[in-house]
């Protein structure tokens, strides 16, 4: 009776967490062995020691994402399968070989992390021994983002520096920096409008878009009111 009455305030046990994997890897060739065909690269060498971790950790494996892709690539099916689960709450941890194997670049992990961290879901690297549910691991991913936005940041400053240095001295082949301006006569627009074309066939028999044709017929026609005796 006693034993019952402690079973029942210790109340139910606590559920293991639901762990899911992604592994890559980065070509999809395939070499002869003997008389067998078989991929160069196996993501079993990644999924092995993953599913022991998650063993030891006592979590309970949901799925398997895999992708064999360059990590350059943006079509990646087994990271979007893996994203798309996420948000429906299909996981509580996400277990990586390696932060290379996930992301492509600083920005996509960070972004990634950012998305887990709202939906609740922690994040795990093998080989960097990283977790984000643990205070070190938090601490390395605000170091991570940190350097990322600095990233960001000096290559904005590099492209607004470009751009003022070429709108200062020129462009290597000499042409001005930016879009042409269209050459054309104001006078032309007043004259096809008033003879009935559309703006659209207006700016074809010119050259230039409908928006620049209508902006030159306001123009010439507010110049002409100025130049009117009151």
């Amino acid at each position: 009776m006693q034993s019952q009455q402690g079973d029942s305030q210790r109340g139910p046990a606590e559920q293991p967490k639901r762990a899911a994997l992604y592994v890559r890897v980065s070509t999809a060739k395939r070499a002869v062995k003997g008389s067998a065909t078989d991929f160069e690269q196996d993501p079993a060498v990644q999924e092995m020691p993953l599913k022991a971790l998650i063993a030891q950790r006592g979590w309970k494996l949901t799925n398997v994402y895999s992708d064999r892709a360059s990590g350059a690539k943006e079509r990646r099916p087994g990271l979007h399968a893996l994203l798309q689960d996420g948000r429906r709450g299909a996981f509580d941890v996400v277990v990586v070989w390696r932060f290379d194997r996930f992301a492509r670049s600083v920005k996509q992990l960070v972004d990634a992390l950012e998305e887990f961290r709202t939906l609740g879901v922690d994040f795990v690297s093998h080989q960097e021994a990283l977790d984000s549910s643990t205070p070190m691991g938090k601490a390395v991913f605000t170091v991570i983002a940190a350097m990322a936005e600095l990233e960001r940041s000096v290559i904005r400053e590099r492209v607004i520096a470009g751009l003022e240095y070429a709108r200062r001295e020129g462009t290597r082949s000499g042409q001005p920096i930016g879009r042409p301006k269209a050459i054309f006569r104001r006078d032309e627009v007043v004259e096809l409008r008033a003879a009935g074309l559309s703006w659209r066939l207006i700016g074809q028999r010119l050259g230039v878009g409908t928006t620049t044709a209508r902006r030159a017929h306001r123009t010439a026609l507010d110049a002409v009111a100025g130049s009117a005796p009151s």
